[in-house]
Formats: structure tokens, C-alpha cells, sequence
């Protein structure tokens, strides 16, 4: 048998297939993009992976909460300044969601606190309510605390439904001497007592999520935000041990007021530690605002935490970004799995709904904020 012998190929000769008619510089072109991309995708930055799931599984996209709920964490900042438009704009979006009343916790306070109020109720009779805020620019003054009680107090003759202390208070608020002023300082005592007095909440913030107190390494799961916000990044003193310790201890002083723990007091990662505490302190409940993603990646825990603290937790978003709320609909109501959340720097995983009971939702949703935020319009809601 006479072996065959194939010639070897003409270097010069074009390519076969789709790049036949092909000019060669284009294809140099071609070759090259196709290197660059594979180079890429060897050396892609972490925070640039945005794989597309091929689950396939039931679906349950929601729009619109299944009952009217209240947001006790909303911030409208220039709502006292705001067109009727505006106002008009912001209601319409609300209605869209189902959202029958936003609690606005950057009312301000004095006049501020009086122009917002008035401004809401004139163009959304019942619909966006005001918590006041504290002033520390004079925590100097040895009658400080004595005079912010006072004006609280004038706060909520003109209109405020509860108390706002952002998280500045035990990390950036100093004396003159540059001494940090701790949450449970005694001289802020009249504050959290009038509180109580008037009957009113007092939403606090402390502190942020732990991990940025951690090193910023490979170990931590808030790496990518700390990236994208370094100053987030905290130093090792005072430790999220202590800041956080200082509003434990601070509700433990004032038994009398009811304090609302906001952002799952930092502990969605640790839920059965947050129960212990609520199970210790009556007075302390807790909302929502920027931790679905916690309670989304721990379908069973968190469920059954909901389920058995129903009565302290309250609904809250924090910013306002009405198409970000589909995502708390969705965890809450659906028992979907594996669906995305909406932004990467606080979670790189998946969510997974919780499937709760409607007497859990109504409670989380309106009934928990009806009963602890005085004044509130119950005319929305369905009992």
C-alpha cells in the first residue's frame, strides 16, 4: 500500500472557515482582541465577576409588598423644602410599593424639625412622619443634656413621632478635650428619660458591622466594601466590642423608654446573640434597614428567629432607592432560592426567601410600628 503524504501548510496561505475572505490585518485584529479577552478573564479583578446563575428554578419577582407596610429607617433630607411635585413624586413611588407611611429620621430639629412637618402635611396629609435629632455641638455645656431633653420635648409639640441618634454619637462625638463621648455617658441621661416620658421611640444607631474593625484581609467577608468605601475601615480602639456594649448598657439604664436596636444592632450575622439580647431587654426592638442580605443567605435561622421575635422587629429600608425594596419583598413573602441581591459591597452571596406567615409579615410589615410609633395614621391598614 502506497503511503499517503500530506503536504505541510502554506504559511501564506488564507485561514479556512468564517475568517476566509477575511483581510489579514483585520484578523491580526481579531486574534489579538481574542488574546486580550482571554488575558483578562485570567487576571479579572474579583469585584469585576458578575457571574449569570443557570438555576432553574420557580421565580417570584415582587414588586409590591403583599400588605401596606410603614419604613420606620427612611431619610428625606430636604423634604421640609420640597415642591408639591415633589412631595406628589415621592408619594406616587410609595404607592407603587405599597408603602403606607415613611418614617423620615433626618427631621432635624427647632425650626427644621417645624418646616418638615408642616411641608408633609400639607401636600401628604398622614403620610411621611418626623423623627427629631440631637445636636452635639454644645455637648460642652454642663446642662447639655438637660437642654436637649428640653428641646426634644418642643420637638415633638411640633410634630416629631420619636428620637434619631445617628451613629456619630460613640465614635466621632468628642468633648473639647477630644475625650469620646460614650452612649451611656450620664450626662445624656435626660435625653433617653424624656424619651421615655414623652412616650415616644428613640431609633439609634451604633457603631457598623464588625468586620470593619477587622483586618482587611483575604478572611474578611466585608473586603470588597472596604475597598469601594475605605473609610469605613475603623481603628482597633474603641473596639465594636465596647461601642456596642455602651448602647447594650444604655438600655439597660433607661428600661422605661423603648429603644429601636436599628440594622439588627449589627448582629444579623448573629442572630441567636441578638435574641439573647432581646430576651434580656424588653425595651430594645430592632428593623431592617440595609441587613435583608443577612437574613436572605439564612433562610432557616432567620425565619425562625422572625417568627419567634414577631413582635419587636419592624420593617426599614435606610436609603431611599424604591426598586432596592423588591428585594425585601421578595426574602420576606417567597420562598425562592438562590436570586440575586442589589448591591455587591454588602453582599457577594445569593438570597433565599423566608416564606413567612401573613400574621408574621402584618406584624413586621404595620402592626410592630403602629404600636410603638405614637400618632401614626391606622386608617391604610387592613386590621
Amino acid at each position: 500500500m502506497q503511503a499517503v503524504v500530506k503536504e505541510a501548510p502554506d504559511p501564506e496561505s488564507k485561514p479556512v472557515g468564517a475568517m476566509n475572505n477575511m483581510p489579514k490585518p483585520v484578523l491580526l485584529l481579531v486574534v489579538a482582541s481574542l488574546l486580550s479577552v482571554t488575558a483578562y478573564a485570567q487576571e479579572m479583578p474579583w469585584e469585576d465577576y458578575e457571574p449569570t446563575s443557570t438555576l432553574v428554578v420557580p421565580e417570584h419577582p415582587t414588586p409590591r409588598a403583599k400588605f401596606p407596610f410603614i419604613d420606620v429607617h427612611g431619610h428625606q433630607w430636604r423634604i421640609g423644602e420640597a415642591s408639591r411635585d415633589d412631595v406628589a413624586a415621592l408619594v406616587a413611588e410609595m404607592d407603587k410599593m405599597n408603602m403606607a407611611i415613611m418614617v423620615n429620621l433626618s427631621g432635624g430639629s427647632g425650626e427644621r424639625l417645624a418646616a418638615a412637618v408642616k411641608n408633609s402635611e400639607q401636600h401628604a396629609p398622614g403620610r411621611i412622619v418626623h423623627f427629631a435629632n440631637i445636636d452635639f455641638e454644645t455637648i460642652d455645656d454642663p446642662a447639655f443634656g438637660e437642654k436637649a431633653a428640653a428641646q426634644l420635648e418642643q420637638d415633638v409639640r411640633n410634630g416629631a413621632r420619636g428620637l434619631k441618634i445617628f451613629k456619630n454619637l460613640g465614635m466621632s462625638v468628642t468633648y473639647a478635650d477630644g475625650t469620646r463621648v460614650p452612649t451611656d455617658d450620664p450626662r445624656l441621661d435626660p435625653i433617653w428619660a424624656k424619651a421615655g416620658a414623652l412616650n415616644i421611640p428613640v431609633l439609634i444607631h451604633t457603631g457598623d458591622p464588625a468586620p470593619f474593625w477587622k483586618p482587611q484581609d483575604k478572611y474578611n467577608e466585608r473586603w470588597f466594601e472596604l475597598k469601594e468605601r475605605p473609610n469605613r475601615k475603623r481603628p482597633p480602639a474603641p473596639s465594636w466590642e465596647q461601642i456596642m456594649g455602651e448602647q447594650w448598657n444604655m438600655f439597660r439604664k433607661h428600661p422605661n423608654t423603648r429603644f429601636i436596636n436599628a440594622h439588627l444592632g449589627w448582629l444579623g450575622n448573629n442572630l441567636g446573640r441578638l435574641g439573647e439580647l432581646m430576651d434580656e431587654l424588653p425595651n430594645m426592638y430592632t428593623e431592617l434597614g440595609a441587613v435583608v442580605a443577612e437574613l436572605g443567605r439564612q433562610p432557616h435561622t432567620a425565619k425562625a428567629f422572625l417568627i419567634k421575635y414577631q413582635d419587636r422587629v419592624m420593617m426599614g429600608k435606610d436609603s431611599w432607592a424604591p426598586e432596592e425594596y423588591h428585594t425585601y419583598f421578595r426574602v420576606f413573602e417567597t420562598a425562592d432560592e438562590f436570586f440575586p441581591y442589589y448591591r455587591k459591597r454588602h453582599a457577594w452571596w445569593m438570597m433565599y426567601g423566608l416564606g413567612l406567615p401573613d400574621d408574621v409579615l402584618k406584624k413586621v410589615y404595620y402592626q410592630n410600628a403602629l404600636r410603638v410609633i405614637p400618632g401614626l395614621d391606622t386608617s391604610p391598614f387592613p386590621d
